[in-house]
């Protein structure tokens, strides 16, 4: 995840007594410091953003290609009924 021995920078971060309370129990719980705890967390959010940005552009992309295969699948179809008409529509010799 973070890399504990990478460069920092300090940052001065405003938060609501209640939400410290709990970011300082969670640090504890972990045992991380509160910083390396906001770290991890911020960490974690920035990676799954990333990854849901990742799966939308997939998706797009899947839209755009159902949207291509389909016009080919019914291209396919239209030229295999056409095919139809012109052979085996002749009655058979009989011997």
């Amino acid at each position: 995840m973070v890399m504990t021995d990478a460069p920092r920078r300090r940052r001065t971060v405003s938060l609501p007594p209640d939400l410290d309370a709990l970011v300082a129990a969670a640090a504890r719980r972990d045992g991380l410091t509160y910083s390396g705890w906001l770290a991890q967390l911020i960490h974690k959010e920035l990676t799954l953003q990333k990854g849901l940005e990742a799966v939308a552009k997939f998706k797009r992309g899947q839209k755009r290609h159902a949207v291509e295969e389909e016009a080919l699948a019914r291209h396919w179809a239209a030229e295999a009924q056409r095919r139809s008409r012109r052979s085996g529509t002749r009655p058979r010799k009989s011997d």
